[in-house]
This record gives C-alpha cells, sequence and structure tokens, in this order.
C-alpha cells in the first residue's frame, strides 16, 4: 500500500498523506529559500530599501493628494521613487531567482514520488461536481466517471499554493509590500 501503516487504517489515509506530504515539502522548500536567500545581507538590505522607498512613495502621495497641487517638482521626486523602487523590486526578483531551481528541482522530484504513488487512484472526494477546465484537472490520471473524485495532482497542486503561502507570512518571508512588481512589471502608462 502507498500510505505508512499508521495512516492505512483511516478512512482519509491518502488524502493525509499527500497534504502531509504538501506541508513537508513547503517547509523543506522554505528552509532552502532560507539558506539561499533570506539570510543573506544583501538579501536584507534590498528589503529594507524596498520598505522605505515604498513608505516615501506612500507618504508622498498622501502629500500631494492632500494639498491637491501638482507641482513638477514634487512629481518628478515621485517618479525618482516609484523608479528606484522598481528597480530595487527587479533587484529582489533576479535575486530570488536562484533558489527558485533548487525548489523546482524538489518540487519536481516530491510529484514525481507521488505521482508513482498514486497513480490511476482517488485520494479525496469533492464535495461538489467541478466545471469543465477544474474537472479535467481534478479528474487527470483517474479511471471511471465519477466527476467527484479527485487526483493527487489536483490536492497537492492546491495544498502547496496554499500552505507555502501561508507558511511564507507565517515565517515573515512574504515579499514587501511594494515589491509587487516581479521581473516583468506592469508598463508605466507615463511613458506612453
Amino acid at each position: 500500500m502507498a500510505t505508512p501503516s499508521f495512516l492505512s487504517s483511516l478512512k482519509y489515509s491518502d488524502s493525509l498523506t499527500v497534504v502531509g506530504i504538501s506541508i513537508c515539502t513547503a517547509v523543506i522548500c522554505e528552509a532552502i529559500s532560507w539558506v539561499l536567500i533570506y539570510r543573506t545581507n544583501s538579501y536584507k538590505s534590498l528589503r529594507c530599501s524596498i520598505d522605505k522607498a515604498a513608505k516615501k512613495l506612500e507618504t508622498m502621495k498622501t502629500e500631494s493628494t492632500t494639498a491637491k497641487i501638482t507641482k513638477k517638482s514634487k512629481t518628478k521626486k515621485i517618479d525618482r521613487v516609484e523608479t528606484s523602487l522598481k528597480e530595487s523590486s527587479r533587484d529582489l526578483s533576479l535575486f530570488k531567482f536562484k533558489s527558485g531551481a533548487v525548489v523546482a528541482l524538489v518540487l519536481f522530484v516530491v510529484f514525481g514520488l507521488l505521482n508513482s504513488l498514486f497513480e490511476g487512484k482517488a485520494v479525496a472526494k469533492l464535495p461538489f461536481k467541478p466545471f469543465g477546465l477544474v474537472m479535467k484537472m481534478s479528474h487527470r490520471g483517474l479511471q471511471g466517471d465519477d466527476p467527484t473524485d479527485c487526483s493527487m495532482a489536483f490536492l497537492y497542486f492546491l495544498c502547496s499554493i496554499s500552505i507555502r503561502t501561508n507558511l511564507q507570512k507565517f515565517l515573515g518571508f512574504s515579499p514587501p509590500r511594494g515589491a509587487s512588481a516581479g521581473l516583468f512589471p506592469m508598463p508605466d502608462p507615463k511613458t506612453n
């Protein structure tokens, strides 16, 4: 059987195994990210500069909206702070990119292991009948016509997204407030 002996007697043993492995994988991935990224001085300085620039930009924008006087110098200062914030966010994203390959490799290996353990086996029952695209994802690799059957891939995908994001918030590793642009930020409407 695919599950450990202490879980095999439970009704939801396969589901709990997938969720448990997802939790362990999230912890391992965050530990790898901590070793490669979060504990370094360059990350800390980039994060500090993003926080300072975001606060400065926020105060400058609130001051300009309360004064309702748009001066060219004030606009130029706001543009400079926005530019530095975008550059720092881009640098932070590039800095995080190096651990992304290692984390992707870990996730790929774990997914392959889970896929071999639960191939063609429903690990959960959905409480609803999913619509087209979701049903294709949730019923991937399963035999039978029951649309409420849930494959390991779908459950692992949902668990990985929710657990890792919440773990990052809990550990304080979530991106800084102004660093939402990433590698490919939205184009600036002022330049068009």
